[in-house]
C-alpha cells in the first residue's frame, strides 16, 4: 500500500489526507490533540523557508536578468489590481441582494490593534520597504524582503559571472529544501484537517450561516467566474484548465495553511511545472502574496456592509464605489498570515462613521467564522497569484 501511495500525485495524496483527517475528526476526536503537531510542523516549515526562498530567488532572478528578457510584471500587476476591484464590487452586489445582519453584542476585542486610517496603512507599507533586512527576514516582512532583494539584485547585476553563478546555485539549493517540505504536505494537511473539524466543527457557525454563505458564495463566484473571464481576455482561449488546476494544486493547500506567505513555495513549484518564466514567477508570486488579496477585499467589504445593514445606515452608489476602492487598498495592506484582513475592517467601517468599538465587535465575529472565512479567503488569494502569473506568461509566448 505504501508503494502504491508513493506513486500517486501530490494532489491525490492531499485529497486522501483531507478525507482521512475528516474521518478522524468525526469518529476519533480524542486523537486530534496528538495530530495537531503534524499540521503545526508543516506550517512552521513553510513559514520558516518562505522568507529565505523569496529573498534568494528574487535577488538571483534580478541579478541574472538579461536585457531583452520580458518579465511581464506590468500586466500581472494590472491583473492583480483589476481582480481585487472586481472582487470588492462583487461583494457589494452580493451584500445588496443578500444583506447579512450581525449580533453586535460581543465584547470588543480591545487587545487587537487595527489600523486607524487608510493613511496609516500606506505609511506602514512604505516603512516596511525600508525595514532592516535581517529583521525583515526574521519577522517574515515580505514587503521589506522584496525591497532588499530587488535592491541587491539590481546592484549585483554588475557583478562577476562567478558571483551570479553562486546566487543561482544557492537558489537551486533552497528549491531542493522546498521540495522536501512540500513532499510532507499530505501529512501536514491530514493533521490540520483533523484539528480544524474537531475543534470548530459547524455548530459555532450556525448563527452566521447567511453571512458565511455570502462570503463563500462571493469568493467562489470570483474564483470560477471573474478570474476565468480575466484569464480568457489575456490568453484568448478556454481559461478553465488553468484556473481549475491552480485551484486544485494551490487553493487546497492554501485553504488549510491559511497563509499566503506559507503558500509561496507551493505556488513557485506549481509555476515551474506550468512552465512559467522563472524571472516572472520569482518576483510576481512573492509580490502577489503581499499585495494581491482579492479574498481580503471580499471579506472587508461583506463584513463592513453587514455592520452597515445591522445599524440601518443608508448607503448610496457613490459610497459603495468608494468602499470598493478602500477595500482594495486596505486588502493590499493585509498581512500574508491567517486573519490579516480582519484587522482592516475598522478602516472600511470608518467610511460610514461606525465607532471603533462596534467595528471591533465585527472583527470579533470575523474571528468566530474564520475557520471557513479565512481559509477560503487564503485559497482565493494564493491561487489567484499563480493563475494571473501563468496567464500573462502563456499570453507572452503566443
Amino acid at each position: 500500500m505504501l508503494s502504491i501511495f508513493s506513486r500517486l500525485s501530490l494532489v491525490t495524496k492531499i485529497l486522501i489526507a483531507i478525507i482521512l483527517g475528516f474521518f478522524v475528526a468525526v469518529f476519533f476526536p480524542s486523537f486530534t490533540p496528538y495530530l495537531s503537531l503534524l499540521g503545526e510542523l508543516f506550517i512552521k516549515a513553510l513559514k520558516s523557508v518562505a522568507p529565505i526562498l523569496v529573498f534568494v530567488l528574487v535577488m538571483s532572478s534580478i541579478a541574472n536578468f538579461k536585457v531583452g528578457h520580458n518579465a511581464n510584471l506590468r500586466p500581472i500587476l494590472i491583473l492583480y489590481a483589476v481582480g481585487m476591484i472586481l472582487a470588492a464590487l462583487c461583494a457589494i452586489v452580493a451584500s445588496h441582494f443578500f444583506p447579512s445582519f450581525l449580533y453586535l453584542n460581543a465584547d470588543a476585542q480591545t487587545e487587537l490593534q487595527p489600523a486607524s486610517s487608510l493613511s496609516e496603512i500606506l505609511k506602514n507599507l512604505l516603512l516596511s520597504f525600508v525595514a532592516n533586512p535581517v529583521q525583515a527576514i526574521a519577522e517574515a516582512n515580505f514587503i521589506g524582503i522584496l525591497g532588499w532583494a530587488v535592491g541587491l539584485g539590481i546592484a549585483l547585476r554588475h557583478s562577476s559571472d562567478t558571483t551570479k553563478q553562486v546566487l543561482t546555485d544557492i537558489s537551486l539549493a533552497v528549491n531542493q529544501i522546498i521540495q522536501v517540505v512540500i513532499s510532507f504536505a499530505p501529512l501536514g494537511i491530514f493533521g490540520l484537517v483533523a484539528v480544524t473539524f474537531a475543534d470548530a466543527g459547524l455548530a459555532t457557525l450556525k448563527n452566521y450561516a447567511q453571512l458565511i454563505a455570502v462570503l463563500l458564495g462571493t469568493m467562489v463566484f470570483v474564483a470560477l467566474v471573474i478570474n476565468p473571464i480575466l484569464v480568457a481576455i489575456v490568453i484568448r482561449s478556454n481559461p478553465y484548465p488553468l484556473v481549475l488546476k491552480c485551484l486544485r494544486e494551490s487553493g487546497i493547500t492554501a485553504f488549510f495553511t491559511r497563509s499566503s506567505a506559507a503558500n509561496i513555495p507551493v505556488n513557485l513549484d506549481l509555476a515551474k511545472r506550468l512552465g512559467v518564466n522563472e524571472a516572472t514567477a520569482s518576483v510576481a508570486i512573492p509580490l502577489g502574496a503581499t499585495i494581491n488579496m482579492a479574498g481580503a477585499a471580499v471579506t472587508i467589504t461583506v463584513l463592513t456592509l453587514a455592520a452597515v445593514h445591522t445599524l440601518g445606515i443608508h448607503v448610496d452608489i457613490l459610497t459603495m464605489i468608494i468602499l470598493s476602492i478602500v477595500a482594495t487598498v486596505s486588502a493590499c495592506g493585509a498581512s500574508g498570515v491567517a486573519g490579516g484582513s480582519l484587522l482592516l475592517i475598522p478602516v472600511a467601517c470608518g467610511l460610514f462613521g461606525i465607532p471603533s468599538d462596534v467595528a471591533m465587535q465585527v472583527v470579533a465575529i470575523g474571528m468566530v467564522i474564520s475557520v471557513l472565512q479565512d481559509s477560503s479567503e487564503t485559497a482565493l488569494n494564493s491561487s489567484t497569484d499563480v493563475i494571473f502569473t501563468a496567464a500573462v506568461d502563456i499570453a507572452s509566448k503566443k
